[in-house]
C-alpha cells in the first residue's frame, strides 16, 4: 500500500522536476512482442537467454548481462552484441509499457531511464527535448554521451555547448537503438562507462547544475547488481537529503543497505502496484 499523500508528492515533484523518476527493467514487465506475443527482453536473464537463442549460458555469465555480453564480444566480435540489440529493440514492434503511458501524462522535464528500447522517446516524440546515450570505448572525444536535439519532429547530433538547459532532457546511459546505435553493454564498455562517469565525462556539463539537489523515484529497479549501483551511485551526484524513493516490493539485505547508505527510502511496491493504486485514487 503506497501512501496517498506520497502518490500526491510523486505526481507534483515529476511534473515540475523536482524529482527524477530512475526507470529500471521492471517497467517493461507487461511489454510483449505484437507479433508473437513474446515478453520484451530486459531483465539481466532476459537479455542473456535472448542472446543467446533461448539457452541458458554457464553459472558465471548468468549472473549479469554485462558479463555474457563480454563472452559474445570476445567470441564474436563487439558487432554481434550491438546488432542483437538493434535486432531486440529496433526491429521488433512490441506493446506499449503502461508505466510510459503514466509517465507520459506527466511528462517529467527530466528522466533517467536504463533501459535499451525506445519507448521512452516514444512518449516525447513530438516534443523538442535532448537526448544523451551512454557511450563507451570511443575515440577521438574525451565525453562517453552522445548529445541529440529533438526539434519535433526529428533528431539531430549536437555539440554541449549548442544545448538548450531549458528542454527536457532524456537520460539513457546504457544507450539506444534511435537516432543512432549506441550501447553499454559488455563488462569492457561499463568499466569505461564507469571510470569516465565517475571523473565527470559521461554527464553533459549542461545537466550537471541543473541536478543539483533533485530527489529520485527508482521505478522497476532493483540493486542487487554491482555494476548498476555504480552507475546509479555517480548519477544522482548532487542529491538532496534524503535522496528519494525505490519501489521494491521485496527488497534483499543488500538492497535495503545500499538504499539506506544512499539515503533512499525503500516502499514495498512495485510498478503495477503503484499504477492500480494511482488508478484507484483518480476514480475515488
Amino acid at each position: 500500500m503506497i501512501p496517498s499523500e506520497l502518490l500526491d508528492q510523486w505526481q507534483a515533484g515529476l511534473a515540475d522536476g523536482s524529482i527524477v523518476p530512475y526507470l529500471g527493467p521492471g517497467v517493461l514487465a507487461d511489454v510483449s512482442s505484437t507479433a508473437d506475443g513474446r515478453p520484451m527482453p530486459a531483465t539481466g536473464e532476459q537479455l542473456i537467454l535472448a542472446m543467446n537463442n533461448g539457452k541458458p549460458m554457464a553459472p558465471k555469465l548468468m549472473y549479469e548481462f554485462p558479463r555474457a555480453a563480454m563472452n559474445i564480444e570476445l567470441k564474436r566480435g563487439r558487432s554481434a552484441v550491438t546488432r542483437f540489440l538493434d535486432a531486440t529493440y529496433a526491429s521488433r514492434q512490441w506493446t506499449r509499457a503502461a508505466l510510459h503511458d503514466w509517465l507520459a501524462e506527466i511528462a517529467p522535464p527530466y528522466v533517467i531511464d536504463i533501459n535499451r528500447d525506445t519507448q521512452l522517446q516514444d512518449s516525447y516524440a513530438h516534443v523538442p527535448h535532448l537526448l544523451v546515450l551512454g557511450c563507451a570505448r570511443i575515440g577521438g572525444t574525451d565525453w562517453r554521451f552522445k548529445l541529440f536535439a529533438h526539434d519535433g519532429d526529428s533528431y539531430a547530433a549536437i555539440a554541449p555547448e549548442q544545448a538548450d538547459p531549458g528542454l527536457p532532457v532524456l537520460f539513457k546511459p546504457m544507450g539506444s537503438p534511435l537516432p543512432q546505435s549506441s550501447y553499454i553493454a559488455s563488462d569492457a564498455d561499463y568499466v569505461d562507462y564507469i571510470t569516465e562517469l565517475m571523473g565527470g565525462f559521461a554527464v553533459p556539463p549542461f545537466l550537471k547544475p541543473r541536478r543539483l539537489g533533485k530527489r529520485y523515484l527508482l521505478l522497476g529497479m532493483r540493486l542487487d547488481r554491482d555494476s548498476e549501483r555504480m552507475v546509479f551511485s555517480d548519477l544522482i551526484y548532487g542529491a538532496a537529503s534524503p535522496a528519494g524513493w525505490a519501489l521494491i516490493a521485496e527488497p534483499t539485505e543488500k538492497e535495503k543497505r545500499f538504499c539506506a547508505r544512499m539515503g533512499i527510502e525503500i516502499v514495498a511496491a512495485n510498478v503495477a502496484d503503484l499504477l492500480q493504486e494511482w488508478a484507484a485514487e483518480l476514480t475515488a
